[in-house]
């Protein structure tokens, strides 16, 4: 199933990748969203590159319900790109104007083009707690 999205050809969007470590647009996909160490964000153009910007998780080995999707949504973010997510933080950054897309893996620099091109497919919510702890 593809993912219907905001039209990536003509307006400037901003995407949030959850990653592990901070390689700049080599950063592996962090396998789930709210427990990586940081989000890169990426603004792009007609499909064109136009800013990178990593940023810590703030709320890395803490819990607090809802505050990763509105930290996310606070930067301005249309969309989120990670391994895995729990079907709240998918409701709740729907609520704020964010899509979800989970299943990802592999580098930002080929998941992008993969998300650009109309490739990636989301794989839902997984069942919580996700993945490794």
């Amino acid at each position: 199933m593809i993912i219907p999205t905001i039209d990536r050809r003509v307006k400037m969007v901003r995407i949030a990748f959850a990653i592990e470590e901070d390689r700049g647009l080599e950063s592996p996909i962090a396998y789930h969203f709210g427990r990586c160490r940081y989000y890169m964000f990426v603004d792009v153009e007609d499909s064109e590159i136009k800013g990178v910007r990593v940023m810590e998780n703030p709320f890395f080995g803490s819990h607090i319900s809802g505050a990763v999707p509105q930290f996310i949504a606070d930067q301005g973010a249309r969309v989120v790109i990670a391994g895995g997510m729990g079907p709240r933080a998918m409701n709740m950054l729907r609520s704020l104007g964010v899509e979800p897309i989970t299943g990802a893996t592999g580098r930002v620099k080929d998941v992008l083009r993969d998300y650009l091109a109309g490739r990636l497919t989301s794989g839902g919510p997984c069942r919580e707690p996700c993945g490794p702890m």
